[in-house]
């Protein structure tokens, strides 16, 4: 039996801007229903890569497949009903309600998204539906990421793609949308890319996570298999600080009194 193609392929991508190669010929294939980290430190290529799948960055060379259809051919409209976005620094529209940033992609797409479909938007991602009629400047930071996630979901996307989605947002309340977020992937069915510094974060949600080093995937790896040393010196490099971190509080609860 023959394996199922992959629902997002990137074959030999380079991103070039003047003298500098931000991606610097990238291929891998993520598989339907799997949640993907893109991990890598600042300046490593991995939002350069991830803005290529929605057609936000044009490679300089190489495709990106999407279904089997390169994402520069594609009809936008078409690919941003089937692709969400979640974007770093949440991107509300400041003077949209509520609603009204939560239907905007089906708006641009000329349908209208109904109030109970807002509604139920909404308590997926656990704020309630009077939420609607609030403008972003009322809300907190994880409720203005929620609404943004909420937003993404709104066209009933197949690929989910987020970008430092709560790299502004506390510890205590970037934890709950992680495990919220890593929740609503299973439940909705969908296929999870997510870029992030957070190591620790890639590691608890996500099925494989993907290192990238100066515009090169260098490592592509379980979670388990990254924690058991794989992955080369700058896979392991992002490992070793949530491992010393832990370490650190074990020694420093085995010293308490």
């Amino acid at each position: 039996m023959n394996a199922p193609s992959p629902l997002l392929q990137f074959d030999g991508v380079i991103c070039r801007f003047g003298a500098v190669t931000a991606v610097g010929g990238i291929s891998c294939e993520i598989a339907s229903g799997s949640f993907v980290a893109l991990v890598g430190a600042s300046g490593s290529g991995k939002s350069t890569l991830l803005k290529t799948v929605n057609t936000l960055v044009v490679p300089t060379e190489g495709r990106v497949l999407f279904g089997g259809e390169d994402v520069s051919t594609s009809p936008p409209a078409r690919l941003r009903r089937r692709v969400g976005y979640v974007f770093q620094g949440i991107g509300l529209f400041p003077h949209f309600s509520v609603a009204e940033n939560i239907a905007i992609g089906p708006r641009l797409a000329g349908e209208k998204l109904a109030l109970e479909r807002i509604a139920e938007l909404l308590a997926l991602v656990e704020l309630d539906p009077a939420y609607a009629t609030r403008m972003p400047d009322e809300l907190s930071g994880g409720q203005r990421q929620r609404v943004g996630v909420a937003r993404a979901l709104a066209g009933e996307p197949e690929l989910l793609i987020m970008d430092e989605p709560f790299g502004a947002l506390d510890p205590v309340t970037r934890a709950a949308l992680g495990h919220k977020v890593r929740e609503l992937h299973t439940r909705l069915g969908l296929t999870t890319v997510m870029v992030t510094h957070d190591m620790a974060e890639a590691l608890l949600l996500a099925d494989r996570v993907l290192v990238m080093d100066k515009g090169a995937l260098v490592a592509d790896e379980t979670p388990r298999a990254l924690l058991a040393g794989a992955g080369g010196a700058a896979a392991q490099g992002l490992v070793a600080v949530p491992r010393e971190q832990a370490e650190r509080l074990a020694a420093m609860e085995q010293r308490a009194p």
